[in-house]
């Protein structure tokens, strides 16, 4: 009986020892052959008993994060699929990937309940510890929460189809002929208004500009107020960047204006604009924004540090990109959005859109504030003339913020009707998807 254990005690070490080693083993032909890699993760971490075996060499569990970390730098693309535990090292894999789906049901943690209770004395179940919609709504740690399994692997089909190697030319100009919106582009006209101050939901624009059933969204219950989705336009993959104007309610910060950039917003667009960067896909940015959130609770957030690393990753974004105006694009909003001055290879705007440094009314009640204080100080300025200058401020505002100014100053390539947008990006899809010509130094003929 002794030799009996001691026999598939052996056993079961290797049995462990070369799950890692296949699974690395994958990894490096994936690394080599530049193969997109899937893992479906229901895994617990290192067996502890037999630790020594698996944990420490540098062919062990440990070599599969840093091969991870590895593989994505190289621009291969990787996803996870949660569907059961991954907890204590078994976390961390799908956390190192590009993309994470989830299953409700399924936990996300470093420690379970029961090790919770055991280090810190906190009592917790395993859903409010770390389930699916947790981390969709509060830790914005899965970027896709599925009901069940086969949602989740619908959901990883239609991902991988929008790698660039599923994308040959033909099926483009096949899809060009067939697809059409979920909605009538004219339907775009019920959402919007000339004052720019009607709310409406980003999607329903969404839906009158991408192919029907193309939308997987990105983070849907995490950072609202920015809409971010990977979608086809004539059959072209792209990721959409848009500001939602709906007011939206959120787990951990309540109750978000629509149009403002808010931390946790800022922090999902950048993860996605990196991401489309990873698998190579056009970014449209769809701007109706009004700036970054302002005050107290925002500065504590960090929302100086999220915007900057949001301006960071569309200055670095390399993929085309294509900026929509179709509302107000004001202050560091537009720059975050993509504004002229981050490279877009193409912005258009509707005209209705508004463009400048902050709206007609904000800046003249700022301009108000600081010349009513120079007054107090130096005695000089009537409350008349006061009042005359902040009518003349505002008016000289809301004459620049007409796109037309913008327009004629080269702001933007053009002004587009806004039933045009579908058509009009899928022109501009076709000049951008084209290969770059390749710089060779070449003078020609040089007398000497």
């Amino acid at each position: 009986m002794h030799d009996y254990r001691q026999r598939r005690d052996r056993e079961g070490r290797r049995f462990l020892s070369a799950n890692s080693q296949k699974v690395i083993r994958a990894q490096r032909i994936a690394f080599e052959c530049a193969l997109p890699i899937v893992y479906l993760v229901d895994s617990a971490g290192v067996f502890l008993p037999m630790q020594d075996e698996i944990f420490p060499d540098e062919d062990d569990f440990g070599r599969i994060f840093r091969n991870n970390s590895v593989i994505s730098a190289a621009g291969v693309p990787q996803f996870a699929a949660i569907m059961g535990i991954a907890s204590r090292g078994g976390a961390y894999l799908p956390v190192l990937c590009d993309k994470i789906l989830m299953t409700k049901g399924s936990g996300l943690y470093l420690a379970g309940p029961s090790l919770v209770k055991a280090a810190i004395g906190q009592v917790v179940d395993a859903e409010e510890l770390g389930g699916a919609q947790m981390h969709a709504e509060i830790s914005g740690t899965v970027d896709f929460c599925e009901k069940d399994d086969p949602s989740c692997l619908k959901r990883l089909r239609s991902l991988i189809a929008l790698l660039a190697e599923a994308n040959e030319p033909k099926i483009f100009e096949r899809a060009k002929e067939t697809t059409k919106p979920a909605k009538s582009p004219d339907s775009i006209y019920d959402l919007i208004s000339f004052d720019g101050q009607k709310q409406y939901d980003v999607r329903d624009l969404l839906a009158s500009v991408v192919d029907t059933n193309s939308i997987d969204e990105y983070k849907a219950d995490y950072g609202k107020t920015i809409v971010t989705a990977y979608a086809r336009i004539g059959g072209r993959a792209v990721g959409i960047v848009a500001n939602q104007r709906l007011q939206v309610r959120t787990k951990k910060e309540g109750i978000q204006m629509g149009g403002v950039i808010y931390s946790d917003s800022a922090d999902k667009a950048a993860r996605f604009v990196m991401d489309c960067n990873q698998t190579n896909l056009p970014i449209i940015f769809f701007q109706d924004v009004t700036g970054f959130m302002v005050g107290r609770d925002a500065e504590e957030s960090g929302i100086i540090r999220s915007g900057a690393k949001l301006v960071n990753a569309v200055s670095n974004s390399v993929v085309p990109k294509i900026t929509v105006v179709v509302g107000g694009s004001f202050g560091a909003g537009n720059y975050a959005m993509c504004g002229r001055a981050y490279d877009p290879r193409f912005i258009v705007a509707w005209p209705t859109a508004r463009y400048a440094v902050m709206g007609a009314a904000q800046a003249s009640d700022t301009v108000f504030a600081v010349l009513a204080r120079a007054r107090e100080r130096d005695k000089k300025s009537s409350p008349e003339e006061l009042e005359e200058l902040r009518a003349t401020v505002k008016k000289n505002y809301e004459e620049q913020t007409d796109i037309r100014y913008g327009a004629a100053r080269g702001w933007v390539d053009a002004i587009i009707q806004p039933h045009e947008t579908r058509d009009v990006l899928i022109r501009l899809l076709q000049y951008v998807s084209r290969l770059m010509p390749k710089a060779r130094f070449h003078t020609g003929v040089i007398q000497v």
